[in-house]
């Protein structure tokens, strides 16, 4: 019998996928001091997420497909959202350890949070098969729109002091812990997104120069 590769390659989680890619590119360009390279490869992977649930319920799926589907998200996730904002973090601010330490703890942070949505949303899926309209505490890929624009008013001295991205890390650790209920976005709330994105982008190209990312 023929074996094939462990895991599954179909469209409805090439999105996840590529925005690990993104995370990892992103991981990279923060190793080599590039952070707005790396900033927009937040938003890309940012991008990606968002929309990679929607995509993956076009097709019907067994439940082995959408149980690694849960799993393979979270994972991306960790990489994208809690690795690659608090390495974004401990390097800006000058390899600091007390950076280091709130960026270990957000990390940690985002892991329970996302293991404890997997529990969560195996036990959901299993009682009915309705898309979830809630989320309880704040969801994860929100570091990859307040964490570009923090940095965008840092570069440009609206926010002038480092300790803000430790602050930031801090907030949004709290954040995913917290049990409060937050509604799904619906189109209008992904696109608004989609915009303010676009608007920190453009922040980027025009006072940075088209070069920059």
């Amino acid at each position: 019998m023929k074996r094939k590769l462990l895991g599954y390659y179909d469209y409805t989680v090439v999105l996840t996928y590529c925005g690990m890619l993104c995370a990892f590119c992103g991981i990279l360009r923060i190793i080599n001091e590039d952070y707005w390279d790396a900033v927009f490869c937040l938003l890309l992977s940012g991008i990606c997420d968002m929309f990679d649930g929607t995509i993956a319920a076009t097709k019907a799926r067994i439940d082995h497909e959408k149980k690694f589907g849960i799993q393979i998200d979270s994972l991306s996730d960790l990489v994208s959202f809690g690795i690659l904002p608090a390495l974004f973090v401990y390097m800006i601010s000058g390899k600091n350890i007390f950076a280091g330490l709130i960026g270990a703890l957000f990390v940690l942070c985002a892991l329970i949070r996302l293991a404890y949505f997997n529990v969560q949303e195996e036990e959901r899926q299993k009682k009915t098969g309705e898309k979830r309209k809630s989320y309880l505490g704040v969801p994860v890929t929100t570091i990859a729109v307040f964490l570009p624009g923090i940095y965008l008013l840092y570069d440009y001295r609206i926010c002038k002091n480092i300790v803000c991205f430790p602050i930031l890390l801090a907030l949004m650790g709290a954040g995913y812990l917290l049990p409060v209920e937050i509604k799904k976005p619906g189109l209008l709330g992904k696109v608004g997104i989609i915009i303010l994105g676009a608007f920190e982008v453009v922040g980027m190209l025009l006072f940075m120069g088209w070069d920059t990312v």
